[in-house]
């Protein structure tokens, strides 16, 4: 396996790519994260399935990147938060013919302000998209990539996981559960050729904020940086990484020492509105 410092940001050679994999499937594709991490396994020579809910965004994000690498890109608009669309997403992958070797389990959204004020049904949405729809595409497609020996799960997170997180409690939870859920799925995939990477990204430059309602961050890494990251993650065969030193700092070690009262106003304190 290649050493991380194989792993540059310069358009990549065949022993830089991100996985010998032919199909790349990436959900929550049209900004963001998804996008740019689209964009980046094309450029290593990935064809890609796209999945989202906006159909315009993913057919301009297909357009570009079939432009840009001369990748084959399926685009499929899926609303992934309702009740058998992560079921129904795979039967159809399958019935187009695609092997997906490369899944990014992207797709997911978080809400801000006290859970007693919270809209209940946006709460479910929240769970049901970030934890259950993640955990039954990680299951549906790891068969195929174990039985072809080959693959590669990356499941985002984030360092929302490693406390809780009054104002933002319940994705940070669903956060917790991602990051603990694919920690055990690496272990279980050892020796099958799969590899499995919980990404945990801090305040990145994304629509996350306008969606959850409240920017509290004061600084954001970028996309490129963030890929980078997981890219010598993925090299380095790790469970897990944070991206940026200062917040895997903070995630890994600065909570641990801290009382949990302390802990607990300074994570709320962190998230709360800037207004």
């Amino acid at each position: 396996m290649a050493s991380h410092r194989s792993y540059s940001a310069d358009r990549p050679s065949a022993a830089r790519r991100l996985t010998t994999a032919r199909t790349a499937l990436v959900t929550g594709a049209s900004t963001g994260i998804g996008a740019d991490f689209a964009r980046r396994l094309a450029s290593d020579g990935l064809d890609l399935v796209l999945v989202a809910r906006s159909a315009d965004k993913l057919e301009a994000l297909a357009e570009s990147i079939r432009s840009d690498s001369g990748r084959h890109v399926t685009v499929l608009a899926r609303d992934l938060g309702r009740s058998g669309a992560a079921a129904s997403l795979v039967d159809e992958v399958d019935a187009l013919g695609i092997e997906v070797d490369f899944l990014l389990n992207n797709a997911g959204f978080g809400t801000h302000g006290p859970v007693a004020l919270a809209d209940p049904d946006r709460l479910s949405d929240e769970i049901r998209l970030n934890c259950e729809v993640l955990t039954e595409l990680s299951q549906r497609f790891l068969p195929g990539m174990t039985s072809r020996r080959r693959g590669t799960i990356v499941n985002v997170a984030s360092n929302a996981a490693f406390q809780p997180l009054p104002q933002m409690a319940v994705y940070g939870a669903t956060k917790a559960y991602v990051l603990s859920f694919t920690e055990a799925l690496w272990h279980e995939t050892q020796g099958t050729g799969v590899r499995v990477l919980a990404l945990c990204p801090g305040p990145t430059e994304t629509p996350f904020f306008a969606i959850a309602g409240e920017d509290f961050a004061r600084t954001k890494r970028t996309t490129t940086q963030l890929i980078d990251t997981a890219k010598r993650a993925l090299a380095d065969g790790r469970p897990s990484v944070v991206d940026g030193t200062y917040n895997a700092l903070l995630a890994r070690v600065g909570v641990r020492f801290l009382p949990k009262r302390v802990a607990l106003w300074a994570a709320a304190k962190t998230v709360g509105s800037r207004s």
